[in-house]
């Protein structure tokens, strides 16, 4: 089979859909499958395929993590796809890039699958001021659902995608794909310890300390206000457990600000910016995995930690009660107090019982490799064809 997978954004930058994107497209490959990215690039003059990928000419956008935006038509970039042939076309993005794939779906009378990966109401901020949000979330919601209806076949990564098609108006199954992870490149096992003892000295945390993490975009809607809040809330210093917030966005220092003003900056590390091959260690530093955010999907920066063995605290969310099994790879919380008290369970367990739970956890997640990913998502393509 030929597979077009368009995304507003590939290697090198990394962000939830790029990684799911490369893993699709790795899983594919692998099964012997062809396979055609198309990508909008700021450094592109020109379309040009190199490697498998189309760059598509493209601007950099300031409001949006200086990712790179393409126009929608080019007769240039119809030609690059018709020559490729695909028999799928399959969209992971709404905007420049994601509209040229339904476009050139509807012209080349290819069928066309949409990929939901982000609840954008929870992201309506970075585009129209308070006053205008729930005007513009009325018209995202009619754009995004236009989307949807022209496309053959719905996917999304948990079932909070159904749940927003509904908000559009919009009657049409979602299949649940769960995302996946590059399984053995988090593994605990391959990062020394003295690599983790001088990150520690550098994080600031105390050899007797118990370490969670954050990892992710710091923007409003990854709720990290919340999870400071709770930490005060909750959290002892006599707990000896420190949180370490990885990552950088616009809010970071407010997210600082916030930290100082509440007290606990003692309790908390703030590393800023890590490449993603640069991660391994830091979640191998970590216990325990820990978010307060609602936007997400199925947060691939979990499911890293999950491979590095750390079991998950995550806020409960109802339409994503099924990524984190109590006792099975972590434990979901209501409040506070409940947050600190599973920490502090896991802080209390002896070395046999933590490792067996850090087994469990990895057990858990081993079923999100690249090829999964491509077989669940074959039989999406497969049904599509079929019709």
């Amino acid at each position: 089979m030929r597979i077009a997978l368009f995304t507003e954004t590939y290697l090198p930058h990394i962000n939830g859909v790029v990684t799911h994107v490369k893993i699709l497209r790795d899983g594919l490959e692998q099964l012997g499958h062809e396979v055609l990215v198309v990508t909008a690039d700021a450094d592109a003059h020109h379309h040009f395929v190199e490697d498998g990928v189309l760059h598509c000419p493209a601007h950099t956008s300031k409001r949006f993590y200086n990712y790179s935006l393409s126009l929608p038509v080019s007769s240039t970039r119809l030609k690059f796809v018709r020559d490729f042939a695909p028999d799928i076309i399959h969209i992971h993005n709404e905007f420049g890039i994601g509209m040229s794939g339904l476009l050139c779906a509807k012209i080349l009378r290819v069928p066309l699958v949409y990929t939901l990966h982000t609840m954008y109401d929870d992201y309506i901020y970075y585009i129209a001021p308070k006053p205008l949000v729930k005007a513009a979330t009325k018209v995202s919601r009619r754009y995004f659902k236009f989307i949807a209806k022209h496309s053959n076949a719905l996917t999304g990564p948990s079932q909070k995608c159904q749940e927003y098609f509904r908000l559009t108006g919009l009657k049409k199954d979602v299949s649940v794909i769960p995302n996946a992870v590059e399984v053995d490149q988090f593994s605990p096992r391959e990062v020394p310890e003295e690599v983790k003892a001088d990150l520690r000295e550098r994080c600031g945390i105390r050899d007797d300390s118990m370490v969670a993490c954050f990892v992710g975009r710091l923007g409003r809607e990854k709720s990290v206000d919340v999870l400071l809040d709770y930490w005060k809330a909750g959290v002892k210093p006599e707990d000896h457990i420190h949180l370490v917030v990885i990552g950088d966005g616009p809010v970071r220092p407010e997210l600082e600000e916030q930290a100082k003003a509440l007290g606990i900056e003692d309790m908390v590390t703030f590393t800023g910016r890590v490449e993603h091959e640069d991660l391994p260690p830091y979640y191998a530093l970590c216990d325990v995995y820990v978010t307060a955010s609602l936007s997400d999907t199925n947060s691939i920066s979990m499911l890293e930690g999950m491979c590095s063995g750390l079991p998950v605290l995550q806020r409960n969310d109802p339409l994503n009660a099924d990524q984190v099994r109590d006792g099975k790879n972590g434990f979901n919380f209501d409040s506070p107090e409940e947050m600190a008290q599973k920490l502090r369970q896991i802080q209390a367990m002896d070395q046999e019982a933590l490792q067996g739970f850090k087994e469990s956890v990895i057990a858990s997640i081993r079923e999100n490799g690249a090829r999964e990913l491509a077989e669940r998502t074959l039989t999406v393509y497969q049904r599509v064809l079929k019709k």
